[in-house]
């Protein structure tokens, strides 16, 4: 049996795709075979296509982060997944396929009635909210947080978790999407014609306990700058130096600074977080907070935002829409019905 994917064959942009067809292998040890139903669409599948940043997979390999599927076959080991479960995968590389095989602890059963395209976008985007808010940061009720590209799928799950926490939000986002904010219980801010630094300071007085930063490179001085004594920097992305407005250097000089920001006797800390291979190496972690996120999702207490759904093989044209800033929310890959 043969099944479709998606090969990133070179360093470059969404045109360096191409759509493949391989032999379906058996899962092996600790591995689950899983029919993918969705895949999600991310801005650091672009960084790892570019090859822009360090520490990305080598070339050709299957993008995508995360994933919802049913499982089909189980390897040999000890788990209490079983074949026909719906399952949620955080992967980092491998979601735009038709089928995946994935280490057991990278999975976690689906809740009935959840369908799968709001499932996806809980896996990576909620998730990250989760471990920097509450598991990085240790945020309490009313502390202040300044989310970059809050309009993105990442953006609008952390307004959500933000607004579940009692945090108080502002996000930066473009005109055209300052309603999307609002409507999630932030502060817009239009960082096209706005000063963020400047207006968080008139917003706040003395500035916010957390920033996330997506966007790297020199970016990230003027996030730092927006903090309160005792505040904390996470730079979780690089996307500047994929829309060409950051260097290599530029981005690696961002990243070194980070811990000399955090030698500051104000208090102030800087670090820079990959949630994927986070959870990866502290899988007891993403156990306890993978449920945590499908249960708000099965409650109703969080509602994805999702900008639209498109065929497997129209991963390009996705990948472009997030490339020039076209999307709202999460763009979804379908790769099997269901």
């Amino acid at each position: 049996m043969s099944y479709k994917h998606i090969i990133a064959t070179r360093k470059g942009g969404p045109e360096v795709l191409e759509t493949r067809t391989a032999g379906l292998q058996e899962p092996g040890p600790g591995q689950a075979l899983v029919r993918i139903q969705r895949a999600g669409v991310a801005f650091g599948d672009l960084l790892w296509i570019s090859g822009r940043v360090p520490g990305g997979p080598r070339h050709p390999f299957i993008p995508g982060y995360d994933f919802v599927g049913v499982i089909e076959r189980l390897g040999a080991g000890q788990t209490d997944l079983e074949p026909g479960q719906a399952v949620a995968g955080l992967v980092k590389t491998g979601g735009y396929s038709e089928y995946a095989s994935v280490p057991f602890e990278y999975l976690a059963p689906v809740p009935e009635g959840v369908v799968a395209s709001e499932a996806v976008c809980a896996t990576l985007n909620y998730l990250t909210a989760v471990q920097i808010f509450q598991r990085t940061a240790g945020l309490k009720p009313g502390q202040r947080v300044l989310v970059h590209g809050a309009s993105g799928g990442v953006g609008t799950a952390m307004l959500q978790v933000g607004r579940l926490l009692d945090l108080e939000m502002y996000g930066t986002a473009s005109q055209a999407k300052q309603d999307l904010v609002a409507s999630l219980g932030a502060t817009p801010i239009d960082y096209k014609n706005e000063d963020f630094v400047e207006r968080i300071a008139s917003l706040t007085g003395d500035g916010v306990d957390l920033v996330v930063d997506h966007v790297g490179g020199n970016h990230l001085k003027r996030s730092f700058q927006t903090l309160r004594p005792g505040g904390l920097l996470v730079s979780s992305s690089a996307y500047g130096s994929v829309r060409g407005d950051a260097g290599f250097l530029e981005n690696i000089l961002g990243f070194i600074r980070l811990p000399l920001w955090s030698l500051w006797p104000n208090g102030k800390k800087a670090i820079l977080l990959d949630v994927v291979p986070y959870y990866h190496k502290n899988p007891a972690e993403l156990a306890e907070d993978f449920p945590i996120v499908l249960s708000y999702l099965a409650e109703g207490r969080i509602q994805p935002v999702i900008d639209c759904q498109l065929p497997l093989v129209e991963a390009r044209t996705a990948l472009e829409l997030l490339l020039h800033g076209k999307a709202s929310g999460k763009i979804v890959l379908v790769c099997n019905d269901g």
